[in-house]
């Protein structure tokens, strides 16, 4: 599973992607949403594992851009503040994650995608 991992927190964005990977997981990750977008046009990839509070393009545009060409893409937000009902409307295989989250909650949300992904 390809996996596009972004994060604008250099320490997280390195510790979280190596607890990304796994032996069927292969992640990119990128410090920004423009970075994020240029990779996601250039690539494949089977989910995008985002952060909301990005500087410049947030994590919310960046899955609103993706999910206008790609309405059935695989996407994890990931925040700190609450998400409220506004997550409902963005496609039916966005999911949210709650900062700081458990490394086994991302791994259920990865499973989820991986099995539909195989599907």
């Amino acid at each position: 599973m390809r996996i596009l991992y972004v994060e604008d927190n250099d320490d997280l964005r390195e510790n979280i992607g190596m607890l990304l990977e796994a032996d069927d997981r292969e992640v990119t990750s990128c410090a920004s949403g423009e970075a994020a977008l240029a990779a996601f046009e250039a690539g494949s990839f089977d989910v995008l594992v985002t952060d909301v509070s990005l500087p410049g393009l947030s994590g919310t545009d960046l899955a609103r851009k993706i999910l206008a060409k790609h309405p059935r893409q695989w996407i994890v937000m990931c925040s700190g503040y609450a998400f409220g009902q506004a997550l409902n409307t963005l496609g039916p295989n966005v999911r949210s994650l709650s900062k700081p989250f458990m490394l086994e909650d991302m791994d259920k949300l990865l499973a989820e995608v991986s099995a539909s992904v195989r599907g």
